[in-house]
């Protein structure tokens, strides 16, 4: 059976090496041999666990965020309550249990909209969702969802968009590209040879212009028709410099050439710059939250004590490691255990909202 890393061996033969983010974006996404296009990766079988997978309360509290939302937003009808890259679709029923019993009235108001290409977790989507009294639809692509007033969640998609790597010397930008080592095997280089004087100034940056493109156009969207996006995700305001391309498998890190498509591939997302670009298209900005930090200010420990009330002591022991493995503030990497600090909440809205739920004073 011809795999990936054939077709790719093959179109390097072809064409040359291949630039980072092309490889990302065939190692993800390609149409029949992309990671997210043949399986799906999520849970303890999988090969990672995200948020909602980790508890129910994580999904519900983004439902109650979305809810107060659109109330400050004047409870319009006709809104979209749009997720991009839903997983299985756990986030989003969550979401609307949630929503269901706290404002009602808010399920005759909007539909959901699930932005997703993988025809195996749009299937899973449609499975999690099917008992819900809502409509949703299911599109391609964002341009298809963006209308009217929309409320967008997005939980790990930037981490996944394809990043263009570049050595930047005193010379100028040297792009990195997967070419073939010695023995045919798959090997990072560069597209041309540096001289030895450039090497001491020589960093490596990442450029991720998929990522621009995308909260370009929310904010755009969102400043003009109404609304609100929030986006959680692992990395930092500033972003680092050098190489933070990761792939994951059952759970480990491993060797991001070593099997394409059948690995995460992920980089970590620079918030300040998105933020940047999210102001500049018109949207208010709020401040950077820690996840931690963002989901204690919703409810978080109060939405357990609740539901500790009538647990089991092991299930109540379940909920106290959720919150737990939710909110740690150590920084360990994506697949480690404490998530509170790594990963960031980041949001933005129509000028009107000038605060949005879980964060401090809006930025200015």
């Amino acid at each position: 059976m011809r795999t990936l890393k054939d077709e790719i061996i093959s179109l390097i033969h072809l064409e040359g090496p291949m630039p980072v983010e092309r490889y990302m974006a065939l190692c993800l996404g390609h149409p029949t041999l992309g990671y997210y296009m043949t399986r799906d990766p999520f849970g303890a079988e999988g090969d990672f666990i995200t948020a909602p997978e980790i508890s129910q309360m994580f999904g519900e509290l983004i439902g109650l965020w979305a809810a107060q939302v659109w109330i400050d937003m004047g409870s319009p009808p006709g809104t979209g309550l749009v997720e991009i890259g839903p997983g299985r679709g756990t986030l989003m029923a969550d979401a609307l249990r949630a929503i269901h019993q706290a404002v009602p009235a808010m399920l005759s108001a909007i539909d959901v909209r699930m932005v997703e290409t993988s025809p195996v977790l749009r299937a899973r989507q449609q499975a999690n969702l099917s008992g819900v009294d809502v409509a949703a639809l299911w599109h391609a692509d964002i341009t298809m969802a963006l209308h009217g007033p929309v409320i967008i969640i997005a939980n790990e998609l930037l981490d996944a968009l394809p990043v263009r790597q570049v050595l930047r010397t005193e010379k100028g930008d040297i792009r990195r590209v997967v070419g073939l080592g010695a023995t045919g095997e798959l090997v990072f280089g560069f597209e041309a040879n540096l001289r030895s004087a450039d090497m001491p100034t020589a960093v490596l940056i990442e450029e991720p212009f998929a990522a621009d493109i995308l909260i370009e156009q929310v904010a755009a969207h969102l400043a003009q028709d109404g609304g609100a996006a929030l986006f959680i995700d692992y990395g930092a305001e500033q972003g680092m410099e050098g190489d933070t391309l990761q792939a994951v498998r059952q759970h480990g890190f491993v060797d991001p050439l070593a099997d394409p498509g059948l690995a995460d591939l992920t980089t970590q997302v620079r918030f300040g710059r998105a933020m940047a670009l999210a102001r500049a298209a018109g949207a208010r900005v709020q401040p950077l939250a820690s996840q931690g930090d963002f989901l204690m200010q919703l409810g978080l420990a109060e939405r357990a004590a609740v539901l500790k009330r009538r647990a089991t002591s092991d299930r109540a022991r379940a909920i106290d490691e959720a919150v737990s493995r939710l909110t740690r503030m150590d920084e360990r990497g994506k697949s480690g255990a404490g998530m509170g600090a790594l990963f960031k909440a980041m949001a933005f809205s129509h000028p009107s909202l000038e605060a949005l739920p879980g964060f401090g004073p809006p930025a200015t």
